[in-house]
């Protein structure tokens, strides 16, 4: 991806449905605080090595949102718009998001996080509704994207004692 893909004449759509289910040994609480507090979502989800963040907002709230745009070593700029469409504490989080590159719009999705206790620990269950754009993203790459979110938020709440 180094360069911006280019804007194609022929216009299509692909709609596709993925869930993934995660066991996370932290209580429901802690996960979803993973996903609700501004500065350890940034860290699990946005920074990284290689990338470069241009800009970073969140409102953690029905109607509220999210503003990420970023490169990756050296790439063109991505783009998530997020809105936040229900939110009960420590259970479900839902929210609509659209992906760009560039000027090009690569997909709009709607989320759905269920977390349910598993033992001493929580059962995440991802599922992404998502429409995918002229062929610049797929299904699959952000099935394979959201698996490596899912493991570095594995890996930052394991800094949490």
């Amino acid at each position: 991806m180094n360069q911006i893909a280019p804007v194609k004449d022929e216009h299509s759509v692909i709609h596709s449905t993925f869930t993934i289910e995660r066991t996370y040994p932290q209580s429901p609480d802690r996960v979803f605080h993973a996903f609700a507090d501004k500065a350890t979502v940034r860290r699990w989800r946005v920074d990284g090595d290689g990338f470069t963040v241009a800009e970073f907002s969140f409102d953690f709230r029905v109607g509220g949102g999210e503003v990420s745009r970023f490169s990756y070593g050296g790439g063109p700029e991505v783009r998530l718009d997020a809105q936040f469409q229900d939110i009960v504490p420590d259970q479900r989080i839902v929210f609509s998001y659209r992906m760009a590159i560039g000027p090009q719009p690569m997909s709009a999705s709607l989320t759905t996080v269920e977390l349910t206790p598993s033992g001493d620990g929580t059962r995440l269950t991802y599922t992404e509704q998502g429409a995918f754009f002229d062929g610049v993203d797929s299904a699959k790459g952000r099935e394979e994207g959201t698996r490596g979110l899912l493991e570095a938020l594995a890996a930052e709440l394991q800094k949490w004692k």
